[in-house]
């Protein structure tokens, strides 16, 4: 979840792009201004990064977090 106007959002993607790509996995971010519901909910709250529903880390990009959720998941071998 991001913002367009929040710089923290801005340093977190950053950061987590080149971690997304080591790992495999495509980035999806929400502007929560653009949904009503979700600014309900995240308003002050982000950035935050979610693996599904589980929040990963919010505000500052906890690496070791999103590895270790990523973990969870094997990688399926090439046939």
């Amino acid at each position: 979840m991001s913002r367009e106007w929040c710089h923290l959002c801005h340093d977190l993607l950053d950061e987590l792009r080149p971690l997304a790509a080591e790992l495999g996995w495509t980035l999806r971010v929400l502007d929560v201004d653009a949904d009503p519901e979700l600014e309900a909910r995240w308003n002050e709250l982000v950035p935050v990064v979610l693996g599904g529903n589980t929040e990963l880390c919010r505000y500052r990009l906890d690496a070791a977090a999103v590895r270790a959720y990523c973990r969870r998941f094997p990688l399926e071998s090439a046939p």
